[in-house]
């Protein structure tokens, strides 16, 4: 596995990454009409290329198939994180956070922050965030419980 900068050719492999992700793993978490209402049976809800190249996206590849990946904006908001279904607990995540922090180190942000969902927040606090509070938000007509979550860098 390669821990690698986006490029934009993986836009459809991360756009499906994403759907079944919060389909077939956050479904544990939230109902079915949260998880159709959080990624869209429509793709294009989001300009995947133009996004992703606004910020570093690191993606995990394993022989070409992209297994893994997650967002750092540089006000040090990590936006989508997700791991391929058939990859979780298994370091993917742990590795693109890598990625990520020592990004957010050489830019010299003192910290990074993200919306963690019921399904992620464990992930995060085991990268060592704190939860700041629980919120809920609204998408495309549901309400969603996350949590802001940070971590300080040294």
């Amino acid at each position: 596995m390669n821990i690698r900068l986006f490029c934009p050719q993986d836009a459809d492999q991360i756009a499906q990454l994403f759907h079944d992700t919060v389909r077939e793993i956050n479904i544990r978490d939230y109902s079915m009409s949260q998880v159709k209402a959080w990624a869209p049976d429509n793709f294009d809800f989001r300009n995947w290329v133009e996004v992703c190249l606004s910020r570093y996206v690191y993606v995990a590849d394993y022989d070409g198939m992209i297994i893994g990946f997650g967002e750092l904006e540089l006000n040090g908001h990590i936006d989508c994180f997700y791991c391929h279904k058939n990859y979780q607990r298994c370091g993917v995540g742990r590795k693109i956070y890598q990625a990520i922090e020592k990004k957010a180190l050489e830019l010299g942000l003192k910290s990074v922050f993200t919306e963690a969902s019921i399904t992620a927040k464990p992930f995060f606090q085991s990268m060592g965030f704190s939860v700041l509070e629980e919120q809920k938000v609204s998408r495309r007509g549901e309400t969603f419980i996350n949590y802001r979550m940070e971590k300080k860098l040294h």
